[in-house]
């Protein structure tokens, strides 16, 4: 069943990521109103560790805000070894939240466990401007796509696979600064 407020957080969250990929500031304060509108839809389809992942959504535009420069990312690498340390602490978290959401009755456990992780490492690799964010964001909107669609959340399933498509322009164009900078 699609609601008003799925389709204003949809929109305004294509906003923010499709600025995102500019490496525009102005990305943050549009991701951080995506993330109140989604945390409340998320919590209404009992989408738990979704919902959780809105407010580390919103403290890490705070972050971005400040943290980017008045003309926005400047993209860099992620050193291999954090790139191990990365996979590692997403495949721990999800073993050890899957079942407290099984528990608790949400409607999705180790996908949606799986997908927070990961993305809350994605969204802190943006906020450091590493431009494997995006490769990040790519795997995880093709996982959300699919766990949103299972939940008949068809206009957010729709959003997923424009970020999907999103995230393969943000890492080309990402890694492509970071290329003419070296």
């Amino acid at each position: 069943m699609m609601s008003t407020l799925e389709i204003i957080a949809a929109m305004i969250s294509f906003i923010g990521v499709a600025l995102g990929v500019t490496g525009k500031r102005i990305t943050w304060p549009w991701w951080a109103l995506s993330s109140v509108l989604y945390g409340i839809l998320f919590i209404q389809w009992d989408l738990f560790a979704s919902a959780a992942l809105q407010i580390v959504f919103f403290v890490a535009a705070i972050a971005g805000w400040f943290g980017w420069g008045k003309n926005g990312a400047v993209p860099g690498p992620l050193k291999n070894t954090y790139r191990i340390y990365i996979a590692v602490a997403v495949i721990l978290a999800t073993l050890a939240l899957a079942p407290v959401l099984d528990r608790i009755g949400a409607a999705s456990t180790y996908a949606d466990a799986i997908l927070l992780f990961a993305s809350i490492a994605a969204q802190l690799l943006m906020v450091y401007q590493k431009y494997e964010t995006w490769v990040i964001w790519l795997v995880v909107n093709i996982g959300y796509t699919a766990l949103y669609y299972s939940q008949e959340l068809y206009p957010t399933a729709i959003l997923y696979v424009v970020f999907t498509v999103v995230a393969a322009v943000g890492w080309r164009r990402w890694y492509a600064t970071y290329r003419s900078t070296i």
